[in-house]
């Protein structure tokens, strides 16, 4: 063995839960640490970890991604009320996803990763579609009221001299429901700085959709924001990089990627993204198969997997049986951190590395030999299925034939 490439700032390592905490392990023990004298600050963020430090621990990994600009995180559970009982836990904890998001100002970046021999369901995509959710406020931070018959809502705000503006929402004759929205001129400044950044870090065209046509005052204040700073600060890096930003309506968009082949970056309102991204990543081929990174306006990246922990196949490892989970979308968390990490340090070694595990393990799918879940979507004659172990050490064969 040649000497381990050598790191010289550390990563953030964030543990997860169940299966993805396994091949986390997995990973580490068969494609990393024989080639990287692998340098992280490690925080473990299961939730048994969160419970005990009451969450701690996630404002903490938080913090130090801020520090070292570069982060990779592992699947975490976001426990209900089934999961308060099965745990034992203090309380239902929040997400450790949108705790890092609000901390770190960031925004989310999903885009498939592309094999032959799986075929996307829409016949002219041929590039990846990235999408950028934005991650704070709308719906996931909302009020939420059930209204009885008779009742008057309305939109009471209180300036700080204690003046009161008001608008009625509606006359209730008939119980109802409402629900009120907020978003801040920050945030969306953060998004649209974030969204800017990547498109030009990755050398891509943008797009922006909302719905400002009917909502006037809230989504044509992101349109508004997004022209803005666009305008002021982007448009000649734009230019000079041969690269176009435009906004469209969000029902416009839809039908222009579905006619696309895509290729470019589709920026989203909070809930847009949450289903779209849902959306781009089944018709690519599948959820395990889709980088996520968090990037906040400063420059600052957070990689994950865009899947939850798989835990009907962590139960069956509990038993002692081999599980074929798809590890493509956990070993991208780390082959996009390593890469920046890389980037970031100047670090030829370390980003010449990671681009060489990602061929390696697109060459294994190519060549037949994957987990059950992207057997099922392969049109690769003669498949071999293999377990998860099994398939991250024929990327290990790849890999060393390619170093």
């Amino acid at each position: 063995m040649a000497d381990k490439i050598q790191m010289t700032t550390p990563l953030v390592e964030m543990d997860g839960d169940e299966m993805t905490r396994i091949i986390w392990k997995m990973i580490k023990d068969i494609l990393l640490n024989p080639y990287i004298d692998l340098k992280t600050e490690y925080y473990d963020l299961g939730l048994k970890h969160r419970d005990e430090t009451n969450d701690q621990v996630t404002f903490d990994s938080a913090e130090a991604t801020k520090k070292y600009g570069v982060a990779v995180k592992c699947a975490t559970i976001t426990p209900n009320a089934a999961r308060v009982e099965e745990y034992n836990l203090k309380e239902m904890w929040k997400s450790p996803n949108g705790t890092i998001r609000a901390i770190l100002d960031g925004t989310v970046f999903r885009t498939p990763i592309l094999v032959k021999g799986i075929t996307p369901f829409i016949p002219t995509w041929k590039k990846p579609i990235t999408i950028a959710r934005h991650a704070y406020g709308d719906v996931y931070r909302n009020v939420e009221m059930q209204i009885p018959a008779g009742a008057k809502a309305e939109l009471v705000v209180t300036d700080q001299d204690g003046n009161e503006s008001r608008s009625t929402i509606h006359d209730f004759q008939t119980p109802g429901i409402i629900q009120g929205v907020h978003n801040l001129d920050k945030s969306i400044g953060s998004f649209a700085r974030s969204c800017f950044n990547f498109a030009l870090d990755t050398k891509q065209d943008i797009w922006f959709a909302t719905k400002d046509t009917i909502s006037k005052q809230y989504d044509h204040r992101f349109k508004d924001i997004f022209q803005e700073i666009f305008d002021a600060e982007y448009k000649e890096k734009f230019d000079a990089a041969g690269i176009e930003y435009f906004y469209t309506l969000i029902d416009d968009a839809v039908a222009r990627v579905v006619r696309s082949e895509g290729g470019y970056i589709w920026a989203c309102k909070n809930y847009d993204g949450d289903v779209m991204s849902d959306m781009v990543a089944t018709a690519f081929g599948s959820l395990a198969m889709m980088t996520s990174v968090l990037v906040s306006p400063d420059g600052v990246y957070e990689y994950e997997a865009a899947h939850g922990t798989v835990q009907r196949h962590y139960y069956k490892h509990l038993k002692g049986e081999k599980t074929s989970t798809n590890s493509m979308a956990t070993l991208f968390a780390w082959t996009g951190a390593l890469r920046k990490r890389g980037e970031l340090d100047g670090n030829a070694a370390l980003e010449a590395f990671a681009d060489k595990l990602e061929q390696a393990s697109i060459q294994t799918i190519e060549e037949g030999v994957m987990t059950g879940d992207l057997a099922s979507l392969s049109n690769l004659p003669g498949k071999t299925v293999v377990d998860t172990e099994t398939f991250l050490k024929e990327i290990d064969k790849r890999l060393a034939a390619m170093l």
